[in-house]
């Protein structure tokens, strides 16, 4: 746990009792701060109350005497509008912040040279914030990993010297923490998404765009517009700041997997570059080729960002060959481009955290061919944006909600079979895979949220593998 010190004394509301919420309350506690906690949810509220925290219904709080608004990161603070706590807060003259910015708060207060990492993006984020942990972990370093993955940023240990965290952090998260200033932070990529919670994709990316502004060093992706954007942006930013100087210092690197770099990390060959800026230094990373849990561009591009975190954080110079040898090692994560079994000729792969096209695009790239299952709840748009890697589908198996708009969608283009159920869709897939020549790839990755049949991405997932564990080998 990081008790938060600084604001020992204070009275704070906390609205949002679950994990992140009740960890945020018990370091509150923790440092010396009274909390007010209050949950829609009765059984939440039920829940802290068993944990001796104070609930009381925030409608009726003296707000002259609260120093902050403690807000969940899953409740609106913009749109589609503002939840009752964050207005009556506002009226008030109450900051509004989350659990995020009272970790950044703590570090600044008890351990301002504490190496922290930040990571985010539309995709990617979860196994770009496994992999950077592990490299350093395999190192022998003292990580803490957490924050929009696992565990609650406050339930960590306290920021010190000679310990790095590294965070995966939401557009959410970003929102509610304008202290966040990372020392390396990275901006993966960026895709339509969440639009319901922040307006307009410019105003999602705005968001986004706060931890590449307010890092000492960023790592960027340049292959897709908006990100490219707000790397000429930074890097704009950078030349005004050192317009007397002789010339920017480098802090904003580009990253890319699918072009050379004069500057930056470029893919070449499986190998990934780091082109160091204004010397024309190179420096191999390590190679991603042969490595399952690593596999497609995608992963590549995953690979790219925590092999220069780790190159810029000045774990080189333990081992020249700790780098590869994280990546040798790392195990992956569930639900993401996930191997769950063999049957016969085909393998079978768990990408159930892919909840909208774009995630679904890079699993596709990855197999030449592919008995692919999907459906859920539609995100806007759909499935257009993968006409042109349907050629790459043998069949696909619709489950859900989506089922009759993806039909629609494929035909014409790609043989499809409405399953309604992933039991059936599984059982479909399998017996058509294992009829076919040659080995064969059975692809769960939805390109949907889990909603109508699933109460979460991993759930979806767990069903899926707990399916493919029953069929006869």
């Amino acid at each position: 746990m990081t008790p938060v010190t600084h604001c020992a004394g204070r009275t704070l509301a906390l609205f949002g009792l679950g994990g992140s919420g009740l960890a945020t309350a018990d370091a509150l506690r923790a440092g010396g701060a009274r909390v007010v906690c209050w949950d829609d949810a009765e059984a939440s509220r039920a829940k802290a109350e068993a944990a001796g925290h104070e609930v009381s219904d925030l409608r009726t709080v003296d707000w002259s005497g609260v120093a902050s608004l403690v807000l969940t990161p899953g409740v609106p603070l913009t749109h589609p509008e503002p939840h009752w706590s964050a207005t009556l807060a506002a009226a008030a003259g109450v900051e509004i912040v989350g659990d995020v910015e009272l970790f950044c708060r703590e570090r600044a207060a008890i351990a301002p040279g504490a190496e922290l990492v930040a990571i985010t993006g539309t995709n990617g984020k979860s196994t770009t914030t496994a992999l950077t942990a592990h490299l350093f972990r395999s190192a022998g370093r003292d990580v803490q990993m957490g924050g929009n993955i696992g565990t609650a940023v406050l339930a960590l240990e306290p920021p010190a010297a000679g310990r790095l965290h590294v965070l995966e952090v939401s557009s959410y998260q970003i929102d509610l923490a304008p202290g966040l200033a990372p020392t390396v932070g990275m901006l993966l990529n960026l895709s339509p998404d969440h639009i319901d919670r922040h307006g307009t994709f410019e105003n999602y990316a705005a968001v986004k765009e706060r931890l590449i502004a307010r890092s000492e060093r960023s790592l960027v992706g340049v292959d897709d517009p908006a990100c490219a954007d707000v790397f000429e942006r930074a890097v704009e930013r950078e030349m005004r700041l050192h317009a007397r100087h002789l010339g920017p210092s480098g802090r904003h690197l580009p990253v890319s997997v699918r072009q050379d770099l004069p500057t930056g990390v470029s893919l070449s060959g499986g190998h990934m570059v780091l082109m160091r800026p204004y010397d024309g230094r190179e420096r191999l990373l390590g190679g991603v080729d042969g490595i399952s849990t690593l596999r497609g561009l995608h992963n590549a591009q995953n690979a790219c960002f925590a092999a220069a975190c780790a190159d810029l954080l000045g774990l080189r110079a333990a081992d020249a060959h700790v780098i590869q040898n994280g990546l040798n090692t790392f195990g992956g994560l569930p639900h993401r481009m996930e191997e769950v079994g063999r049957s016969g000729n085909t393998l079978f792969i768990n990408d159930s955290k892919a909840t909208n096209a774009d995630s679904a695009e890079k699993a596709l790239l990855s197999f030449d061919r592919v008995h692919w299952i999907l459906g859920g709840v539609p995100k806007a748009g759909g499935i257009e944006a993968l006409v042109p890697l349907f050629d790459r589908v043998a069949r696909a198996y619709l489950i859900g909600d989506a089922a009759d708009e993806f039909a629609r969608t494929l035909s014409g283009r790609a043989l499809s079979r409405r399953c309604g159920t992933l039991a059936k869709a599984v059982a479909a897939a399998a017996a058509d895979a294992r009829q076919a020549p040659g080995n064969q790839t059975v692809l769960f990755s939805p390109a949907c949220a889990s909603f109508d049949q699933f109460r979460n991405f991993e759930a979806r997932g767990d069903a899926f593998r707990a399916l493919v564990s029953e069929l006869a080998i």
